[in-house]
């Protein structure tokens, strides 16, 4: 790329990138060649090893935080350690800026051409569970810090590393315990996302369960009964009603257009010829940022009410499952996305504006906003999720792409850390 707009700092920090690839690609395929499945959710073994590379790489301060067994089992995980690690600018007096990335993703599935372990290349991609959702990202964001280096007696303040892994089951033992016990201290944060637009926004996620009890019967003489099943397609029909009723509510945030509801799960019944004692039902509730999760719950528990209020001898529990806040939007004109918005451009070589927007999907980054760090998603990838196929087979990320957003983000953190 021409680099004769930047000024000569940020020309050695794009040399940098360029004459460490080879390297960043491989801490990339190491990465994706370890099994980090959640489920099962044994996350040990990734952890340990970007540790060790950390500490290999001289980061200061590298630690591994192993999270207490009671509490990742209880979030349906085996074992669970959170990496911390520095880079110290000047005397650390100024911002500390987090890098924060996770490393648990979905198991692989059918349906693979490539190796979902194997990171290997093709045509320019780099294949492999977790090469774009979000192996990438730790990789793009280290080596951004590294290319940094060369300026740590310039730059003034901290660069922090909070590579998590329980992105995949909610974030509450990842990022949200290192924020709660102080272990990383943002001023701002970066959150995966892909390098053809920022997202300073995105919705939240509510999850209920819904489980119906009544009175098993024989199918012969069903009067003896109270069917639970019947009872629930009441529900199923006041809840569908309810998400007809959605398509009228529009969020202001761009990229982000009206909420949701989905019914995902289904169980019920004992036998062909007895009248159904249970049924249950899980649904999925997406929040735009302009909503309370709590008010949509209390909203949603009066129209289950009132559905069972209709059928005789039926009891409702419902369960929270998932409360997951929406954040944002950061301001368009916060320094952070102006930094990234402004280094794009440079990078891109382009006239056209860097995409500023919200995204319907809910991710980590929400903790650090109810923490009160303004924070954007920006990373490696295509301009979709679904481009990269990410959560599919043959998950891959450009490898062009990975060195773009490592400059744009050490461009930007030089910026940031003037």
């Amino acid at each position: 790329m021409s680099t004769k707009t930047l000024s000569a700092e940020k020309q050695q920090l794009i040399q940098y990138i360029e004459d460490h690839k080879d390297e960043l690609i491989g801490f990339l395929q190491e990465l994706v060649s370890i099994p980090s499945d959640n489920p099962p959710g044994d996350l040990q073994e990734i952890a340990e090893h970007i540790g060790k590379r950390l500490n290999e790489f001289e980061f200061e301060n590298v630690k591994l935080h192993e999270v207490e067994e009671e509490l990742v089992k209880a979030h349906g995980m085996i074992r669970v350690s959170n990496v911390v690690g520095f880079q110290t600018f000047g005397n650390g007096e100024g911002p500390e800026i987090t890098l924060t990335s996770h490393g648990d993703v979905v198991p692989p599935g059918l349906g693979w051409t490539q190796d979902p372990y194997g990171g290997n290349i093709v045509d320019g991609k780099l294949y492999g569970r977790g090469a774009a959702v979000s192996k990438s990202d730790i990789a793009s964001y280290t080596f951004a810090a590294l290319a940094l280096r060369q300026f740590k007696d310039k730059l003034k303040g901290k660069i922090s590393f909070a590579f998590t892994f329980d992105e995949e089951t909610g974030g509450l033992v990842g990022p949200k315990w290192l924020l709660d016990r102080k272990l990383v201290n943002p001023d701002m944060a970066i959150y995966p996302g892909f390098t053809y637009s920022l997202v300073n926004a995105h919705n939240g996620c509510l999850h209920l369960e819904v489980k119906l009890k009544g009175k098993s019967a024989h199918a012969a003489e069903p009067q003896h009964g109270h069917d639970a099943l019947v009872a629930m397609t009441g529900v199923l029909n006041a809840i569908y009603n309810y998400r007809d009723s959605l398509s009228s509510i529009h969020s202001k945030i761009p990229g982000i257009d009206t909420p949701n509801i989905t019914v995902g799960l289904i169980s019920g019944g004992i036998n062909t010829n007895v009248v159904p004692d249970e049924c249950v039902i899980r649904m999925d509730r997406r929040l735009i940022p302009e909503e309370d999760g709590e008010m949509v719950e209390k909203e949603l528990r009066n129209i289950i009410d009132t559905a069972v209020e209709k059928y005789e001898g039926i009891q409702a529990e419902v369960t929270r499952i998932l409360l997951a806040n929406s954040f944002g939007p950061t301001p368009v004109n916060s320094p952070l996305v102006k930094a990234v918005a402004s280094n794009w451009k440079e990078v891109m070589e382009t006239d056209e504006e860097l995409e500023i927007k919200g995204s319907p999907l809910y991710t980590d980054a929400r903790l650090f906003a109810e923490a009160g760090v303004p924070i954007v998603l920006f990373g490696a990838g295509p301009r979709t999720l679904l481009e990269a196929n990410g959560h599919r087979a043959d998950e891959h990320v450009k490898i062009d792409d990975l060195l773009k957003s490592t400059k744009i983000v050490a461009l930007a953190l030089y910026d940031l850390l003037q």
